[in-house]
């Protein structure tokens, strides 16, 4: 297969890693605990725990866990948002053998209820704030180990005061009763008294069970291997390093890390260089996280584009010293040019997309981090991937924006499959080749660009209307905040396209939107509606949800 991108690696990227250069994904943390012991790891509200610390709680933690019966290849579900419990339970479940099943703390108990039970859970580590949703569905699922968290546990004489500003300022912990509990602190007390019995997994054997959000039907776990997570957690690290220098990386980490993104970026990658990351409990606080960047002063930021965008119209972020800023990187969504401008303008940092999927652990493109990246597109595969763009038929296309297809990757961080579905696997892994669901297509260097999810393609009178480039060209007028494009049943021409706008200037009328994509687009792409919302529904990680917009108009 030709590579045209290999010639535009940035200095000191190798073409290839050696996702086999550990027997396990322990076996790399377990070097990074004693090589990096004495530096700060993780970093929330104040309190630092360094890596010896996290090496000491973990192995508590999962002592603790073999001593009430869980057995290597059981599922635990950890769910809550970034708190300082967060590694040391996901650290001390792996070194106890155990699956991590991720969960969205955000989840109605509908949504746990499938995750639960869809993973055989058994047991779960879940903050007070959600424990009212769990009561509800526990009977049905088969968890009999609860651990239960406060936002404050950690954080030593400071945790009594956040936890009581919590519970009766903000009543932020509903009411539940559930028997049988016991706290974090309890199960780390408890797990000094054992010693944990050792646990040598094979590179194939499931390590994660991360779920995909249910975006294209059931939600489904994508069952991530020890060489999956290694392997990206490599490919992320060799690209990255040019820029940073290792036991200096201070990275601020506003993505929750039982997402994907944050998982494998923030918890493993600058774990593996003795980086720190600062822990942002919840990202939607812009004024606490711009304190939190001022204080830590970090030199890489991951993010999606609402976030960005959102720091960029904060008066306080703008006036920052970003002097230590070296990298940032933009995923889970399409980065905006208008954002990615700004973002550059603003801070003096370029705004580096990359792309990836649940199912590839996550990353697959990511562009060059050194200055040479392009806006607009995806970038190139990490180290020992390949990318290609295959027509409906599964025939390889060629270069060139003539050549729109489905974009296909292979790589060691493709995922083993989804969890008790060999069908719904099979339709998505063909040969090794992961079939993403995106359009997209390669420039002749070797630089990919997606149009859009397949799924979200708009088709206007027989011609396909993208909604990202509708979208990217709405978000260039200076009295926009937020966009979001949908296609919606028409008479004449099948679908047209409506725009969802949330203002940033109240004087925003809908023919200025009409008459500015006019002049920008084609006649077919422009919207025929236009309608303000005073916010737009979006995941937990700030990702525009397209697919509930076209639902409120069935």
């Amino acid at each position: 297969m030709d590579k045209p991108w290999l010639k535009n690696y940035p200095n000191g990227v190798p073409a290839n890693i050696d996702a086999e250069a550990y027997p396990h994904l322990m076996a790399m943390v377990e070097e990074s605990f004693e090589k990096y012991r004495d530096l700060p790891a993780f970093i929330s509200m104040g309190k630092t725990l360094t890596f010896g610390e996290v090496d000491r709680m973990s192995r508590d933690f999962g002592a603790y866990l073999q001593s009430r019966g869980l057995k290597p290849g059981d599922r635990i579900a950890i769910m809550m948002p970034n708190l300082l419990q967060y590694p040391i339970a996901m650290f001390g479940a792996l070194r106890a053998g155990l699956i991590v099943v991720n969960t969205n703390p955000l989840y109605t108990p509908r949504e746990m209820r499938h995750q639960f039970i869809d993973a055989g859970a058994t047991a779960v580590i879940i903050a007070e704030n959600f424990a009212a949703n769990l009561e509800q569905i526990i009977g049905e699922t088969q968890i009999k180990t609860v651990i239960l968290t406060s936002v404050g546990e950690m954080l030593g004489l400071k945790g009594a005061i956040v936890n009581f500003v919590v519970r009766n300022v903000k009543r932020m912990v509903p009411k539940f009763n559930l028997a049988n509990t016991v706290s974090f602190k309890h199960a780390l007390r408890e797990g000094r008294k054992f010693t944990i019995a050792p646990h040598t997994p094979s590179l194939d054997d499931t390590v994660v069970l991360q779920y995909t959000g249910g975006t294209t039907g059931v939600s489904k776990g994508a069952m991530l291997t020890h060489r999956n997570l290694l392997g990206n957690m490599m490919q992320i690290r060799a690209w990255l390093m040019p820029v940073l220098k290792e036991r200096e990386v201070i990275a601020l980490c506003p993505l929750p890390l039982y997402h994907i993104f944050a998982f494998t970026v923030n918890c493993l990658a600058f774990m593996s260089v003795g980086g720190a990351n600062v822990l942002i409990v919840n990202a939607r606080d812009i004024p606490a996280l711009v304190k939190e960047w001022a204080k830590h002063q970090p030199n890489i930021v991951s993010g999606v584009n609402t976030l960005f965008n959102a720091l960029l119209n904060n008066d306080a972020f703008r006036a920052l010293d970003f002097n230590n800023l070296k990298a940032t990187v933009g995923g889970g969504m399409a980065v905006q040019r208008a954002v990615a401008e700004r973002w550059q303008q603003v801070t003096g940092c370029v705004l580096t997309e990359g792309y990836g999927l649940t199912e590839s652990s996550p990353v697959l493109t990511v562009n060059p981090v050194d200055g040479n990246g392009r806006i607009g597109t995806i970038g190139m595969p990490v180290p020992s991937t390949d990318v290609r763009i295959v027509d409906p038929q599964g025939n390889v296309l060629g270069p060139g924006p003539e050549h729109v297809g489905e974009i296909q990757a292979k790589g060691p961080q493709i995922m083993k499959g989804y969890w008790q579905r060999p069908d719904a696997t099979a339709e998505v892994i063909k040969d090794g080749w992961l079939g993403t669901g995106d359009m997209g297509f390669m420039h002749p260097d070797g630089f990919f660009q997606i149009v859009d999810r397949i799924k979200d393609m708009i088709l206007v009178s027989g011609f396909n209307v993208y909604p990202n480039e509708v979208e990217d060209v709405v978000a260039m007028m200076p009295k926009v905040l937020e966009v979001a494009a949908v296609g919606i049943p028409d008479e004449k021409s099948g679908e047209v396209v409506k725009v969802f706008i949330v203002k940033k200037d109240p004087s925003l009328s809908a023919e200025e939107v009409i008459a500015h994509c006019r002049e920008n687009l084609t006649g077919y792409k422009v919207p025929k509606q236009v309608e303000f919302r005073t916010e737009l529904p979006k995941t937990n990680v700030g990702k525009i949800l397209r697919r509930a917009l076209r639902e409120e108009k069935k």
